[in-house]
């Protein structure tokens, strides 16, 4: 496997550690602030801790990775080898991850392509993994970014939520979208759009809500070559099925991942979270 272009994103991809450990991605984590204490996702604070936290209402919060962690990171990519890097992180609209990660590529040993994917979760994940698959086949940094991409283009993720209020907390959908969810008492269904999570349609029921959630996913898949990730937050029931279900409905199926959503993206969302991010191949 070429080694001369790395390849970085951070730990809101939810990448499975086999696939970056295969494919040689190094994923950057962000903090997860609970009871004032700051917590690395992915090895110091588990996603069941953070469900136990939000469902007994204590404070949570999020920050962005430090620009000395990327900077740490980016040498040591370029001491194991890499003459380049690609760094892919989750949207600017959502963190200030990408702002992090542009401020140390200046600095950088070896030149530093910085890529604002507008996505999160295993969307971002599908763009890391194009991208080092074209790393991995010989690309230059140029043909790696351009294959992030093209998958960032054509993926959709969409998902279901209990409550709008977490999500209004952290100040990731407009407070009144938030009122009109809790005032209508339905169950809203959530998009990724330009970046930004947007109210895509409101359901008035769960089971009706998770019924047009794998509507959605099979429709947006068509028969096209398609990886498909289904994530939860303290739903692994709900998950599996939804994911049995829609094995047999997406003709052109490559990969189904399952999995749950670290604590960062389930600070926002709060536990019962459903998840569909496809992805064209």
């Amino acid at each position: 496997m070429s080694r001369h272009v790395a390849i970085v994103t951070d730990s809101t991809a939810y990448l499975p550690q086999g696939t970056m450990e295969r494919h040689g991605i190094t994923a950057v984590p962000l903090t997860v602030v609970l009871g004032g204490e700051a917590l690395e996702e992915g090895t110091e604070i588990s996603t069941r801790s953070l469900a136990q936290a939000l469902q007994k209402r204590r404070p949570v919060t999020t920050s962005r990775p430090s620009p000395q962690l990327f900077a740490e990171t980016y040498r040591r990519a370029a001491e194991a080898g890499a003459t380049g890097i690609v760094s892919l992180h989750l949207s600017a609209e959502l963190s200030g991850t990408y702002d992090a990660a542009v401020v140390a590529a200046r600095e950088a040993p070896v030149p530093v392509r910085v890529v604002d994917t507008g996505m999160v979760a295993m969307a971002l994940g599908f763009c890391a993994l194009a991208a080092a698959e074209a790393a991995e086949s010989g690309g230059t940094v140029d043909e790696a970014v351009a294959a992030a991409e093209k998958r960032a283009d054509g993926t959709a993720a969409y998902f279901y939520v209990d409550t709008l209020d977490y999500l209004r907390r952290g100040g990731r959908i407009g407070a009144a979208q938030a009122l009109l969810g809790s005032a209508l008492a339905v169950k809203p269904l959530l998009q990724l759009d330009a970046g930004r999570i947007d109210l895509l349609e409101k359901v008035r029921t769960a089971s009706r809500a998770i019924a047009r959630l794998e509507e959605l996913g099979a429709d947006r898949a068509g028969s096209a070559r398609v990886d498909i990730a289904v994530h939860h937050l303290a739903a692994p029931e709900r998950a599996s099925a939804l994911a049995d279900r829609l094995r047999t409905r997406v003709p052109g199926l490559a990969d189904l991942h399952v999995s749950e959503v670290g604590a960062v993206i389930g600070a926002h969302t709060g536990p019962g979270l459903l998840g569909v991010v496809v992805s064209p191949r």
